[in-house]
């Protein structure tokens, strides 16, 4: 009693130190600011009620010493006694955590709350009748809020809810007779009885597109809005009286869609839905039958007894919905020495709290470095629970398993501001990775020695020589991927593949081949290599030594091999209609590979450089004139060009498509002689030659920027393109290899396989990613949150490899 009356004491001489938040307060209450320590952690969780962020019972003592801040809301989370005993039942729909959907059922816990006052944590009991009343609104007002880090908790594995379609307002129907029958459906184009799609213009039944293994349809449904525009169908079979169920798409849209007035749009056709069974799956139901296909059973490891690891280094990520692609490439970033060295060994979490600004959940430096610590200190992934008695009665083994961490706060941050990665979808795992990478670089743009994504950084140098003069042209970019083609004609089992599809031609129509009777073709990863190499023919290629057009040659190296080198797979293309495609293909790859010959060697002795016209870039009028007519303005367009080195209307595309968001794209356009003009403070040349560019870069970077040292650096880095298009110019030189060369991780060419990231499903914004590292000589897959030795890692089906070199 005396103790908690010393307690109130105390707590009324800091109550001007208490706040009441507002609406708009960002409140943290489930979360640990700088590690993943939660309610549920020993201790509790102790929420700052002057900056409401909050912190575990380990670091809650850093944030007073910093802040000054005394008072404290404890939460502790005490598990209930279980008294669920029912069945598991099978899943039925493509979620977890709803009805139907996977079984998320999770232990439910009992909230505790208590105020402590630091240094000496006084602790007083929640509710209290004799707390003051300042302390007790402001509690209160923390119970009732959603706490900031909160986002979407069901991890669904369908894209968003389905959008109301504009086409459906204002269809056309057309009064042409048709009425469609309550069953005995058939492709009108063909023999299809199955997979098939009633248009909701003119009720024309077509078939379905034909999918990577031959089932499917003929895409008979998809060749009829090409001619015809007709935006909407149904897929027959999936309409029952619940018609928020039924499968509509729309192809303008190119996704499933809801139809608000699919009643009326069914009986103009003489459609009583209310009568109609269900026969067919959804396309989400369709999806959620691949997770028991070859594919995801094997890159998962389903059918094989694995060896749960716990302890540092192998931590798992919780999935907060379609965030497997953040979990892979995370980890896989954090099993480089670069990263490691940075945010773990070189960078303890008390430091980077004490760098950090007031808010830490808004600065990426501390929430790389409590990832890093979260995922290899071992912490947070001893043994957590076994599987229940009662399974273990009915013959189950009894499996020791790990929660993992929730990177909830991390993704928050990474994901602000980006039309994509701040959302739940599923996204792309190699867009990510550069993503992530461009972040981490900017923050450590003012110390650039000490950036670790440097580590996968190289110069690709790409050679153009004129066909009509021999003369060449030498440009350099910067770049962390390798992206590679798969050039199928160099598959090892070409003859298989070849007597699979005959024999598929000559099936009669409706009859299937099962899964065992499909050959995927192979191909070795050393020709995807040597396809980036191989010569390319530009044509209607501008050369100003004969200043006409004329054919080209071009051919692509490697100035610098980086520390670890990242290729990706180009497994999904467009077809034609820019309908996507994904390669069913497995490619074969060695744990060693020999880049060596793909060293670009520079100017070589006798080769003579295209001239200059003008002494400033000239953008080729045809390649701006074509660009103009799809719409672009012509500084943008002459932009593309000249960035492109006008080499073709295709390269220039691909460049404008990918730099349209740049700050600077409507920045009038400025000719090197004009931008040599501007006069520059030696002095920043100086400071910017120290950190190891080029005088001739440092001086354009600070032109820029207006002389801003910090900002140059940044724009290096973040504009390596344009910088080495226009700076590492080495016609004057033999073998220059230009400013940006020098400070990037340079060494021999040859790789041992240390990781790679694997897609199940058709699309990179569906299906799921996983990830195996090589760690300790042993393969280890990681998966969400289940973290295994390996037995049989699926080196043929990644999509993103991960080499690092080997040292001799």
């Amino acid at each position: 009693m005396e103790e908690q009356q010393r307690a109130m004491e105390v707590l009324r001489s800091h109550l001007t130190r208490v706040r009441i938040p507002e609406p708009s307060t960002r409140i943290y209450k489930q979360e640990c600011c700088i590690s993943f320590d939660s309610p549920r952690s020993e201790g509790g969780l102790f929420v700052d009620l002057n900056s409401f962020t909050a912190y575990g019972r380990d670091y809650v003592t850093w944030n007073y010493q910093k802040n000054g801040n005394p008072v404290y809301l404890n939460i502790k989370e005490v598990p209930k006694p279980e008294s669920d005993n029912r069945p598991r039942k099978k899943p039925t729909l493509l979620a977890i955590g709803l009805e139907g959907g996977f079984d998320a059922k999770q232990q439910d816990y009992e909230e505790i709350y208590s105020i402590v006052i630091l240094p000496e944590f006084l602790s007083l009991p929640f509710p209290n009748v004799d707390l003051p009343e300042k302390v007790r609104l402001s509690v209160e007002a923390v119970l009732a809020s959603v706490g900031a880090e909160r986002k979407e908790q069901v991890a669904a594995w369908t894209a968003d809810k389905k959008k109301v379609s504009p086409f459906a307002h204002s269809l056309p129907q057309l009064d042409n007779g048709v009425l469609v029958p309550p069953s005995g459906w058939k492709c009108s184009k063909c023999e299809k009885t199955e997979n098939l799609w009633l248009n909701l213009t003119d009720g024309v039944i077509l078939c379905g597109r034909r999918n990577w293994d031959g089932t499917g349809g003929n895409n008979h449904a998809v060749e009829h809005f090409n001619a015809t525009n007709y935006p909407l169908a149904v897929k027959l079979g999936t309409i029952t009286s619940d018609l928020e169920n039924a499968d509509v798409y729309s192809y303008p849209e190119d996704e499933t869609v809801e139809d608000p007035f699919l009643a009326q749009h069914l009986a103009h056709f003489g459609i009583d839905f209310s009568s109609l069974k269900k026969t067919e799956m959804t396309t989400a139901e369709r999806e959620l039958d691949q997770n028991v296909n070859f594919d995801w059973n094997r890159i998962q490891e389903n059918d094989k007894h694995l060896e749960p690891l716990f302890g540092p280094g192998y931590t798992g990520l919780i999935n907060l919905g379609n965030s497997c692609y953040l979990a892979s490439v995370v980890q896989m970033i954090f099993a480089t020495r670069d990263f490691q060295l940075r945010y773990y060994e070189n960078l303890n979490l008390d430091d980077a709290f004490q760098l950090a600004p007031a808010d830490p959940t808004l600065d990426l430096n501390t929430q790389m470095t409590k990832l890093a610590h979260g995922l290899l200190s071992g912490k947070y992934s001893a043994p957590e629970k076994q599987v229940s008695e009662k399974d273990v009665a009915e013959g189950g083994t009894e499996k020791l398993v790990q929660n993992g961490i929730s990177p909830r706060m991390f993704k928050s941050l990474i994901g602000a501001g980006h039309p994509e990665f701040a959302t739940s979808r599923q996204q792309d795992a190699l867009e990510f990775f550069q993503h992530l990478i461009e972040q981490v670089e900017r923050s450590n743009s003012a110390n650039p020695s000490e950036d670790p994504s440097r580590c996968f950084n190289f110069v690709v140098e790409e050679k153009i020589m004129c066909s009509a003069s021999g003369k060449v042209k030498y440009t350099k970019k910067i770049d962390n991927v390798l992206s590679l083609n798969i050039p199928l004609s160099a598959a090892v089992n070409k003859g298989e593949v070849a007597i699979m599809e005959k024999t598929k031609a000559q099936k009669l129509p409706g009859e299937k081949g099962g899964k065992e009777d499909y050959v995927r073709p192979r191909v070795p990863l050393s020709a995807c290599l040597e396809s980036f190499c191989a010569s390319e023919a530009v044509q209607d290629f501008y050369s100003s030594a004969i200043r006409g057009r004329t054919t080209a040659i071009k051919t692509a190296g490697l100035a610098t091999f980086p520390e670890y080198l990242v290729l990706h797979m180009r497994k999904f293309t467009l077809e034609a209609g820019w309908v996507p495609k994904k390669l069913d293909v497995f490619i074969d790859v060695p744990d060693i590979v020999d880049i060596s010959y793909m060293r670009s060697k520079g100017l070589q002795p006798g080769e003579e450089v295209l001239p200059e016209t003008d002494g400033s870039p000239a953008a080729d009028e045809m390649i701006v004139s074509k660009l103009m007519e799809m719409g672009f303005s012509r500084n943008h367009c002459e932009k593309a060009a000249i960035n492109t080195s006008n080499t073709g209307l295709e390269p220039a595309m691909n460049w404008l498509l990918s730099h349209l968001d740049d700050p600077d794209i409507d920045t009038p356009l400025i000719t090197k002689t004009d931008q040599n003009a501007q006069p520059v403070d030696e002095d920043l040349v100086t400071t910017l030659i120290g950190f190891g560019f080029h005088g001739n870069l440092a001086r354009k970077a600070l032109r820029e920027t207006n002389g801003d040292v910090e900002r140059a650096a940044e724009w290096i880095f973040s504009h390596s393109e344009e910088a080495n298009s226009a700076d590492m110019d080495i016609s004057s030189g033999s073998n220059a290899t230009g400013g940006v060369d020098k400070v990037l991780p340079d060494g021999p060419g040859k790789y041992k396989l240390l990781g790679f990231v694997s897609h199940m499903g058709t699309s990179t914004q569906s299906g799921h990613y996983v990830v195996h590292i090589r760690k300790d000589g042993r393969w280890v897959i990681f998966n969400d949150c289940k973290v295994a030795v390996s037995s049989d890692p699926p080196k043929d089906m990644g999509y993103l490899y991960f080499f690092q070199r080997i040292h001799s």
